[in-house]
């Protein structure tokens, strides 16, 4: 599936059906305020509704109470193993560079601002940090989980928002299309998959293309969940590169609103960052992974660290290789060196970066045990006992800096090449620093 300008465009005017008929039905019954206190109390999947919810609400959870049919257990897996080797570093990709690249669509900043949902960005970072811990649990989907009824309520909450910014006569639909559009959705699902694993193989991560396709695996799973229209979403690494660079190329740009947002953000992590000294570490991360264009459009400010930080990709490369070859590792990852390249990579030159790695740079992991049988199609799967190491042995591969945006990009089309080139506003600007 490759997007297009009519297939975007297109986008912009769906939001979510389900949710939104929701949301309107307990506005017109006048029954939002009982909703809102009995919701505070369904918290965990599974368990008993309580008394007194509205019958629309009460609806709406048990028609999103289960995950999607089509999930394959084994890949969401494999997700919460990648997860789990790098939550670190994926913790950071998100502060750093998903949270900034949402304040970079001027339309999204505007929306962010309008509802004053980052007046307090400690917030909606924990929240957000938080969102994907509960993700990436063992038992995320069953029964005392807490994923689902999450999931449930932030769909309701993009339902509210919509439903509030159009009662208010707040949302210039016509230009801007209706707020949390299905485009935004599927970018902002972009913004968490995507531009994380772009922002890890920046780091120096060591990924392998199976772990980088599972976690994007585990973030569409998430999309359908908050009602993403799976007809639309990118289904490969590949299909979502392209619809990345389109959606970026299609909105990123400066606003007002960004550059406020920004400055929120970087304030609270300097307040997090002990002592003052190493407080421009934050501006410099933040520009390393959104790129210098986007950096000055948000208004990011630059720093002595701004050189410094461009080590780090290196030294963690080395603590990484240090790591996969410890004796204290519980196994190398071992791969085969006669592999075939990954199907995920397009001919091209460049795909070259995606042959099997040598064991030399393979990372850890433990034999398998005998696969878990899959649970039927629509159920929950089975509990779990406790992992404490990795069922399957994922092979792992360290990109050459050739390739800026490594094994998940493989190669740029010409399409996008010519498309980034258009939007450059100068030496080394625009999109091809911004998303590099």
């Amino acid at each position: 599936m490759t997007p297009t300008e009519a297939s975007m465009d297109a986008l912009r005017d769906v939001g979510d059906e389900l949710a939104d008929a929701t949301v309107a039905a307990l506005f017109e019954r006048g029954e939002v305020g009982t909703f809102n206190t009995l919701m505070r109390y369904v918290s965990t999947a599974g368990a008993p509704l309580p008394d007194g919810l509205p019958d629309v609400a009460r609806e709406y959870l048990n028609a999103t109470s289960a995950p999607p049919s089509w999930v394959d257990w084994a890949e969401m897996e494999k997700a919460r193993l990648f997860f789990i080797d790098n939550n670190v570093h994926i913790s950071t990709a998100l502060s750093f560079s998903s949270m900034p690249a949402c304040y970079l669509v001027p339309h999204v900043a505007k929306l962010l601002s309008a509802t004053h949902g980052l007046k307090y960005p400690s917030k909606r970072m924990a929240e957000t940090g938080q969102f994907t811990v509960h993700l990436m649990q063992p038992d995320a989907f069953e029964a005392g989980s807490r994923f689902i009824p999450a999931a449930q309520k932030v769909r309701l909450l993009h339902a509210s928002i919509r439903h509030h910014l159009g009662r208010e006569n707040l949302w210039d639909v016509g230009a801007l299309g209706v707020p949390i559009c299905q485009e935004d959705m599927i970018g902002g699902q972009m913004f968490f998959s995507m531009l994380v694993l772009d922002s890890l193989h920046r780091l120096g991560i060591h990924m392998s293309t199976e772990g980088a396709e599972a976690y994007s695996y585990a973030w569409r799973v998430v999309g359908a969940m908050l009602g993403v229209d799976q007809e639309a979403v990118p289904k490969t690494l590949d299909e979502s590169r392209r619809f990345l660079d389109l959606y970026m190329i299609r909105h990123m740009g400066p606003s007002p609103e960004g550059v406020h947002l920004t400055r929120q953000l970087i304030d609270l992590y300097e307040e997090v960052v002990p002592g003052t000294f190493f407080d421009p570490i934050v501006s410099a991360l933040i520009r390393y992974l959104v790129g210098d264009t986007c950096g000055d459009w948000l208004d990011v400010p630059r720093t002595p660290w701004d050189t410094v930080v461009k080590s780090v990709p290196h030294l963690l490369g080395v603590l990484e290789t240090i790591e996969d070859r410890s004796p204290s590792a519980p196994g190398p990852w071992t791969a085969s060196a006669t592999s075939p390249r990954s199907s995920n990579c397009p001919p091209s030159p460049a795909a070259a970066s995606c042959t099997t790695p040598s064991p030399s740079t393979s990372r850890r992991t433990t034999a398998s045990p005998p696969p878990r049988p899959a649970p039927a199609a629509g159920t929950r799967p089975p509990p779990r006992s406790p992992v404490t190491s990795p069922p399957t042995p994922l092979t792992t591969e360290n990109v050459g800096e050739e390739h800026p945006r490594g094994l998940v990009d493989c190669s740029l089309s010409p399409r996008a090449a010519e498309m980034r080139n258009a939007v450059a506003t100068g030496p080394g600007g625009g999109m091809a620093d911004a998303l590099a």
